[in-house]
C-alpha cells in the first residue's frame, strides 16, 4: 500500500516509519489538536455510511488547521476477531492475508475520497500488538483483570457480549442479528471498580459525550443500571493478540481496538504519563474521537475506564454521529441498496459526494440518502448556486474588463447592496466557526450556501449586463464584479475543508494568494477586499455539469437491479445443497447400459412457438443427429455452436413440440441450468466412462 502524505500537514515532508505511518514533526508554536476516527473493521469494504465518518473527520481536521491548530488526524483498521477468522476460513486464506486485502481497500477508499490522515494504524502492526500485550499484563498485575468463565450470548458481527436480558429472542440488541450462546474460559475486567469515578467525570464534564442525547443514553442505560464486568479475552478462536502470560487466550477485540488511539502516537505501557514521549504528551489527551453512535458504549464507558486504569487522562470529547440510511431502510446487499462512496463519485465526483455527505447528515438524527436527493443537491447547490455563480462572474469579468479586477467605486445609494453582500460574507464566516466548533457540520455548510445564494441575488439586483450598456456606469460595473469575485473567494476559502479540490480550483481561477481562513472573517473589516485591483483572473471552467435526473436515475436503477441479482446469486450459491431423497439405486450392469458419448454441436436454432426449446444438430463422429433441449432460456444458439457436450445416445426417440429428439444433452440445475461442456481436445464419438 502506498504512503499518503497530507499536503495540509505543516510538515508534509515528515518521514515514513517502517510500519507505513508518518511521523509527526509537531509544530510547537501552534496548539496541538488530536482527532481520530473509529478504526474501520477490516471485514469488508465500508459502505457510504461508514465512509461518512472519515469524510467528516477530515473536514473537521482541515477546519482546525485553518483555525491555526497543529492537527494530527489518525484513522486505520481494526483487524482481529472471530468474524475475521471465519471470513478468512471461508475465503480459503489466512486471516492476515484477508485483512491485508481489506485494509488496502479501505486505505484506497479513504485516499479516493480525499481524506488526508496523518497516520493510518493497523491493529496487526507489530508496535501496536506489543503495546496491547503490555497493557493487558499491566491491568492483570494491578488486579483489574481476573480469570473466570464466560456464560452468555455473543454477537460475532458486533464482537459484543450480552446477557440474557439484553439479548431478547436471541437477537443482538445493537444490530438485530442472531447471537451465539458462548461458554468459555476468559479473563474479565473489573468495570465496577471504576464506575463511580466515570460517573463523576461525566457529571463534571457535560460536554464529554456529544450530542447530549447520547450522554443521557449511556448514563441511564448502562452506568445507572449497573456495569457488568467485561470479558477481555477469548479462547474459542485464535485470531487475536495472544495474552503474553497465558497464550491460550487472545485479547478481546475491543480492548485491542480502543487502545489504537494511544499506541498510534507512541504510548509506552512501561512508562508513566509524565515519562511518555514529547509527541505523546503533546497530543494526548485526544481532543475528540469521531465515532458512529452504534459504538458509543465502547468509547464512553469501556475506553475511559481502561484509561483510568492506566492513569492516563481521558479524551476531551467523544462525538457519536448518526447513521446514513438508504431512504428509510438500512443498507442491505440483498435489497441492492448498499452505496459505496467511490462508486457514487463516478457519477457525482468526489467533491459532490463529500458535499452531499456533509450537508445531508443531521447533527443528532439519522440521515437519509436517496439518488433523487443526491441529484437534487448536486444540481441545486453545486451546479446552480456555486458553479454557475463562479462561471457567470468570471465570464463577465472577461467580457467587460478583459479579466482584470478593477478598483471599487460607486454611489452611497448603490453601495447599500454592496454592504448587504459584505455582511452576508461576514455572517457566513461567523456561522461556519460557531457551527463547526459544536460539530454542526451541515449547518456550517448551510451558512456558506446562504452567502452564495445572496451573491446570486446580488447579480439579479445589480444587473451587470445592463450596467455594461452605459459607459457612465463602467466604474459601478467594475465594483459589482469585484464584489462578486471577492464573495466567491470567501466562499472558496470557507468551503476548503469540505470540498477541497473544488475550492482549490476556484481559488486558482481567481489568481489570488488570499486562500486561508485568516484572509476572511468579521473581526477585520479590511478582509473583504483581498483580491488586488489590477490582478487578472483566469478563464472560467464548468465546475459541476448538470445531471439529467431521469436519465441518471434509470442508469442507477439498472445498476441496483444488477446488484440485487448478483446478491441473490451469491446467496443461492452459498446455500448448502440438499441431500437428494428417494433415489433408486441401480447396479453396475444397469449403469453400463447408458451410453454417454462426446458430441460436437454443429448447428442450433430456436423452435418456433417453443420458448424453452432449442433444436441442435450434433456430430457424434460416426453419425449426425438431431437433439432437442430445454436450454433456450440460458443459451443463445450462436453461443453453442462448436461446443462439445455429453449426450445420452441410446435414449428412445421422443417428440417435443412436434420436433423429434434423438438423445439428451447433460446439464445441471433447474432454475439456473448449466450445460456440461467438455475439453475441446475430446473427440466426437468417444464414450464417457
Amino acid at each position: 500500500m502506498k504512503n499518503t502524505l497530507s499536503p495540509w500537514n505543516f510538515n508534509a515532508a515528515a518521514p515514513i516509519r517502517a510500519d507505513g505511518s508518518k511521523e509527526s514533526n509537531m509544530n510547537s508554536t501552534k496548539p496541538a489538536f488530536y482527532i481520530t476516527t473509529a478504526i474501520a473493521y477490516a471485514s469488508k469494504k465500508p459502505h457510504f455510511g461508514n465512509t461518512y465518518e472519515a469524510i467528516m473527520t477530515d473536514a473537521y481536521a482541515r477546519y482546525k488547521r485553518e483555525m491555526g491548530y497543529d492537527v494530527f488526524m489518525c484513522t486505520g483498521t481494526d483487524e482481529h476477531g472471530q468474524k475475521i477468522e471465519d471470513l478468512a476460513r471461508d475465503a480459503g486464506i489466512t486471516p492476515k492475508a484477508y485483512v491485508d486485502g481489506v485494509a488496502g481497500e479501505i486505505r484506497e477508499l479513504w485516499d479516493k475520497m480525499d481524506v488526508k490522515y496523518d497516520q493510518f494504524i493497523r491493529t496487526t502492526d507489530d508496535y501496536h500488538e506489543a503495546a496491547v500485550q503490555k497493557i493487558f499484563k499491566k491491568f492483570y498485575d494491578k488486579g483489574d483483570i481476573y480469570k473466570g468463565r464466560y456464560e452468555g450470548w455473543y454477537c460475532v458481527p458486533c464482537e459484543s457480549f450480552f446477557t440474557d436480558t439484553q439479548a431478547t429472542d436471541c437477537k443482538c440488541p445493537d444490530c438485530g442479528r442472531d447471537v451465539q450462546k458462548a461458554s468459555e474460559e476468559a479473563y474479565f475486567f473489573n468495570m465496577r471498580k471504576y464506575a463511580d469515578r466515570l460517573m463523576a467525570h461525566i457529571e463534571a464534564h457535560p460536554d464529554f459525550i456529544q450530542p447530549e442525547s447520547r450522554r443521557k443514553e449511556m448514563v441511564n442505560n448502562f452506568l445507572k443500571a449497573g456495569l457488568q464486568d467485561l470479558c477481555v479475552s477469548r479462547t474459542s478462536f485464535t485470531w487475536g493478540i495472544p495474552v503474553s502470560f497465558d497464550p491460550r487466550h487472545v485479547t478481546y477485540v475491543w480492548l485491542d481496538a480502543l487502545t489504537n488511539y494511544i499506541t498510534a502516537i507512541g504510548y509506552d505501557p512501561d512508562k508513566s504519563y509524565e515519562e511518555q514521549s514529547e509527541k505523546f504528551r503533546r497530543l494526548w489527551p485526544a481532543n475528540v474521537h469521531i465515532i458512529g453512535k452504534d459504538i458509543l458504549r465502547f468509547h464512553t464507558i469501556y475506553w475511559p475506564i481502561f484509561l483510568m486504569a492506566l492513569d492516563i487522562p481521558l479524551p476531551d470529547k467523544v462525538f457519536g454521529h448518526p447513521w446514513f440510511n438508504f431512504g428509510m431502510d438500512k443498507m442491505s446487499k440483498s435489497r441492492g441498496n448498499v452505496i459505496y462512496a467511490d462508486e457514487l463519485a463516478e457519477h457525482f465526483t468526489v467533491d459532490g459526494v463529500r458535499y452531499y455527505a456533509l450537508a445531508e447528515m443531521p447533527y443528532n438524527s439519522d440521515g437519509s440518502i436517496t439518488y433523487e436527493s443526491v441529484i437534487s443537491r448536486f444540481n441545486t447547490d453545486l451546479v446552480n448556486n456555486l458553479g454557475n455563480l463562479v462561471k457567470r462572474t468570471l465570464d463577465m469579468q472577461n467580457k467587460y474588463f478583459d479579466r482584470v479586477a478593477t478598483p471599487v467605486a460607486g454611489t452611497d445609494e448603490q453601495n447599500a447592496l454592496d454592504a448587504e453582500l459584505v455582511a452576508a460574507c461576514e455572517t457566513a464566516y461567523e456561522g461556519v466557526v460557531a457551527n463547526m466548533d459544536t460539530y454542526h457540520v451541515a449547518d456550517a455548510l448551510e451558512c456558506i450556501f446562504t452567502m452564495l445564494r445572496r451573491a446570486n441575488k446580488y447579480i439579479d439586483e445589480t444587473t451587470p449586463w445592463s450596467l455594461a450598456k452605459d459607459p457612465e456606469q463602467n466604474a459601478r460595473l467594475g465594483t459589482v464584479l469585484y464584489n462578486l469575485l471577492e464573495t466567491i473567494r470567501w466562499g472558496a476559502v470557507l468551503l476548503h475543508p469540505f470540498i477541497p479540490s473544488t475550492a482549490d480550483e476556484i481559488l486558482a481561477m481567481l489568481g489570488t494568494d488570499a486562500v486561508s481562513y485568516d484572509t476572511v472573517g468579521a473581526k477585520d473589516s479590511g478582509k473583504f477586499g483581498s483580491i488586488q485591483p489590477g490582478a487578472a483572473v483566469g478563464q472560467s471552467r464548468v465546475l459541476f455539469a448538470r445531471i439529467d435526473e431521469q436519465k441518471k436515475l434509470a442508469e442507477l436503477e439498472a445498476i441496483r437491479q444488477a446488484k440485487i441479482a448478483e446478491a441473490e446469486k451469491a446467496a443461492k450459491a452459498a446455500e448448502p445443497v440438499a441431500k437428494p431423497e428417494g433415489i433408486v439405486q441401480i447396479g453396475f450392469d444397469d449403469f453400463m447400459k447408458v451410453d454417454l458419448r462426446v458430441a460436437q454441436i454443429i448447428a442450433c436454432e430456436p423452435i418456433p412457438k417453443a420458448k424453452k426449446l432449442l433444436k441442435l444438430q450434433i456430430d457424434l463422429g460416426y453419425e449426425q443427429r438431431q437433439v432437442v433441449s430445454g436450454i433456450a432460456k440460458w443459451y443463445k444458439p450462436e453461443d453453442l455452436i462448436g461446443k462439445k457436450v455429453v449426450v445420452v445416445t441410446n435414449l428412445a426417440p421422443a417428440k417435443l413440440c412436434g420436433v423429434e429428439s434423438n438423445g439428451m444433452i447433460l446439464a445441471s440445475g433447474e432454475e439456473d441450468v448449466r450445460v456440461l461442456f467438455l475439453d475441446p481436445a475430446t473427440k466426437p464419438g468417444e464414450r464417457i466412462r
